[in-house]
């Protein structure tokens, strides 16, 4: 009998109008999720005035929905890999849309933060499935471009509040934006009818039918007579508990290094998501300026996304992330010295590819370094105990801000996170990484020739 390994045949495949389906769905679903994400920071000014909050409630608010998103991003990952990805991925798409909406009804801080949390939990489970999945359908010569492109949707959300909000606000209220996130659930059928299960979860399920008419998809030439039988890796079928096979194979502690690493990008990311434009107001710069610096920033983060997966489909994403960090600990440091506005603009850039564009590289890398069957559980669990980061940023840079200490020194503060993200990437035995085994591992899956 004719045994095939579906994640061989599905790394040798060549990129067809599938995996553009595929690519398509998780870019939506990014985008999305980062204007529901980003949706607060745009509005934030406004539900002040409009709820009479002061600043340290305003941040209470806004963060609420961190905090959803570390509790979402490790429970709806370990989900996925149990119960499919498509469902969860659905389930995801509901919460973080509807709550969203829902918090445009409120008039009170506390029903506000309520609605964010459950919307949270939506917007941080999305993350590590959307990445598992492209990871697990891309050809391997594609994959870290291929989802590196997925999360070049997120910065798309950021952008399009950006761009959209200042109009909808000023004509409609605070509220409008966020009634518009309820629109994300209109794809939800689409996706269900659409989105492919798992390999891994139809393969350790032995649902082999289903499995066979998924390979005609990715690889349409491929001879199959009816009575193949499909195997993963052997970690597929092993159904032990997902989190604890994170810790199993060596892999403990680098798994550790990289819930550093996550936790420093994050911390990164959200100190300038959350201060950027006060840090820039307090150089001189209007509100209107920063809302360029804030756009500038994301397209810098698209930019820095697609060249680092693009790097790191030539070279080894370990060393390419680890440069990432090393130049945005520099770009975030040469911030507060530089004086000309054109200059500040490309620095602004750098900085945006080199903190948000690294984050969405380091998804890439644990998509990359989990086997297929725990691949969500491992993004998941990196993301949420990440969200660390986040939660700690805003709070600490704005008593940092308190302090009134130079401006410089409050960057050289965010900068410090980018070398310890270095020195975490560094520390991780990449020797245990799966794409690492699955160069060291040939497998026979197809006659010379069929793949290309």
């Amino acid at each position: 009998m004719n045994h095939i390994d579906v994640h061989s045949l599905a790394g040798k495949a060549k990129f067809n109008g599938f995996h553009g389906l595929v690519l398509f769905w998780c870019v939506l679903m990014l985008i999305l999720d980062g204007y529901d994400l980003a949706v607060v920071g745009a509005a934030l000014p406004s539900i002040m005035k409009d709820m009479g909050v002061d600043a340290t409630r305003a941040g209470v608010m806004a963060g609420s929905a961190l905090f959803g998103m570390m509790f979402g991003a490790i429970f709806f990952g370990t989900l996925a890999d149990r119960f499919g990805r498509p469902v969860m991925i659905c389930v995801c798409v509901a919460l973080f849309s509807l709550f969203t909406a829902a918090a445009g009804l409120t008039h009170d801080p506390i029903t506000f933060s309520v609605m964010r949390f459950i919307a949270g939990l939506g917007i941080g489970g999305v993350l590590p499935i959307a990445t598992a999945q492209m990871a697990e359908f891309s050809p391997n010569a594609l994959r870290t471009r291929l989802v590196t492109v997925v999360f070049a949707g997120y910065s798309i959300g950021g952008i399009l509040v950006a761009l959209t909000a200042k109009q909808l606000i000023e004509s409609y209220g605070w509220q409008s934006v966020f009634l518009v996130a309820g629109l994300g659930v209109l794809p939800i059928p689409f996706i269900m009818k659409s989105m492919p299960q798992s390999m891994a979860f139809l393969s350790k399920n032995g649902r082999h039918d289903e499995l066979r008419t998924l390979v005609k998809r990715l690889v349409p030439d491929y001879p199959l007579n009816g009575h193949e039988q499909f195997a993963g890796s052997s970690a597929d079928s092993n159904k032990d508990a997902p989190v604890r096979r994170l810790f199993q194979d060596g892999r403990g502690f680098s798994t550790t290094m990289i819930w550093a690493a996550f936790m420093t990008g994050l911390f990164m990311v959200y100190a300038l998501s959350s201060w950027l434009t006060k840090l820039m107001a307090m150089a001189g710069y209007s509100l209107g300026s920063a809302l360029n610096f804030v756009i500038v920033f994301n397209v810098g983060a698209i930019a820095g996304a697609v060249l680092g997966g693009w790097l790191s489909d030539k070279v080894n994403i370990k060393r390419v992330l680890i440069a990432f960090y090393v130049v945005g600990a520099v770009a975030l440091t040469a911030m507060g010295y530089t004086k000309s506005t054109e200059l500040l603009f490309v620095v602004v850039f750098v900085v945006g590819a080199s903190t948000l564009g690294t984050q969405l590289l380091a998804y890439a890398y644990a998509g990359d370094f989990y086997p297929p069957a725990i691949r969500s559980t491992g993004v998941g669990f990196a993301s949420g105990v990440g969200r660390i980061g986040a939660i700690v940023a805003p709070v600490l840079i704005g008593w940092i801000v308190s302090l009134k200490l130079p401006l410089e020194q409050n960057f050289m503060a965010i900068s410090l996170a980018g070398i310890l993200g270095a020195f975490a990437v560094m520390l991780i035995n990449q020797a245990r990484a799966e794409s690492s085994r699955t160069q060291r591992t040939t497998v026979a899956v197809a006659p010379a020739g069929e793949l290309g």
